[in-house]
């Protein structure tokens, strides 16, 4: 039995699609492949499926990864990125298909950049790094939760782009602190009242627990 790691982008429209959606897409789509993918066993047999790190609604990701396990000995990956390209929606497409190295409990950090179409967005990013503190809330399994932001994020260099300006941010992905970008955007809007929605997030790479690219 391996364990196969499919590297997809989600884009545009597919930003929107929930976790839940998610998981029936990437199951509809392995089904119509006709890829040898192991179903689990008992009364209503189903794919093993298991997706990283999954992103609010609305964030696009450079670097989303599902895997799955297969009976065969040598898969042809090439193969099934060709198969499940013809059949993925708009605004998903394969990168890449592997064999599985590291659990998806490794990953450490995520990288995102953030381009904000605000032209106030710069002024309140020199203020925020002037802030001795950053106070949110999280929700979390066990209530909400206090987060200093300056701890994960000290300081923000924001460089100047067409839409307005771009940053980028390396934040806590691991399965104990799991930040995301929306928590300063939403910092950003009680403080400053720049509004979240004239920002746009993408996600660009994985880490592991070591610093190491996660693959």
């Amino acid at each position: 039995m391996n364990t196969i790691r499919i590297w997809f982008t989600k884009t545009g429209e597919a930003s929107y699609i929930s976790l839940l959606d998610l998981q029936r897409v990437m199951h509809r789509c392995l089904k119509r492949s006709g890829l040898p993918v192991w179903y689990t066993m008992g009364f209503n047999p189903h794919i093993y499926l298991t997706f990283a790190c999954p992103l609010p609604l609305g964030q696009e990701s450079l670097t989303e990864c599902v895997d799955c396990k297969t009976e065969q000995e040598t898969p042809d990956f090439e193969a099934w990125k060709q198969a499940l390209n013809s059949v993925m929606p708009l605004g998903i497409v394969i990168t890449k298909v592997e064999k599985a190295g590291l659990k998806a409990e490794h990953i450490g950090f995520a990288r995102y950049t953030v381009t904000s179409r605000d032209e106030r967005m710069a002024g309140a990013l020199q203020e925020y790094n002037a802030l001795p503190s950053a106070i949110v809330q999280k929700k979390s399994k066990r209530g909400m939760k206090e987060i200093d932001l300056k701890q994960h994020i000290p300081e923000i260099h924001a460089e100047a782009c067409a839409e307005g300006c771009r940053f980028t941010l390396l934040l806590p992905a691991s399965d104990t602190l799991n930040l995301n970008p929306a928590l300063l955007l939403k910092f950003v809007e009680e403080h400053y009242a720049i509004p979240a929605v004239n920002s746009d997030v993408l996600r660009t790479e994985f880490l592991a627990k070591n610093g190491e690219k996660f693959c």
